[in-house]
């Protein structure tokens, strides 16, 4: 398993806590699955850089409103089809 497909693994196992309810631990798990993410995204091209703090600053205004099932749909989905862009 890659690095980005571990990082996509923890991407839906974290939107899943937090679509259980889950957002103390889901909130420490993001925490590690956007280390992960930035490190992956870190050699990517620009647009997919600007792209992943476009998309970082939705996620944490998610958070900020305690819209967990947002934040779960953001990270599920636009995040690991960011993350899959990089392995194209």
């Amino acid at each position: 398993m890659t690095a980005i497909e571990k990082c996509m693994d923890e991407c839906r196992q974290c939107a899943g806590l937090f679509r259980l309810g889950r957002d103390v631990e889901a909130a420490l798990v993001m925490v590690d699955v956007f280390g992960g993410a930035q490190q992956a995204l870190m050699s990517a091209s620009t647009d997919v850089q600007q792209a992943w703090a476009t998309l970082l600053t939705q996620i944490l205004e998610c958070q900020e409103r305690q819209d967990w099932l947002g934040l779960a749909d953001f990270m599920e989905y636009e995040l690991i089809e960011l993350l899959q862009s990089t392995q194209r």
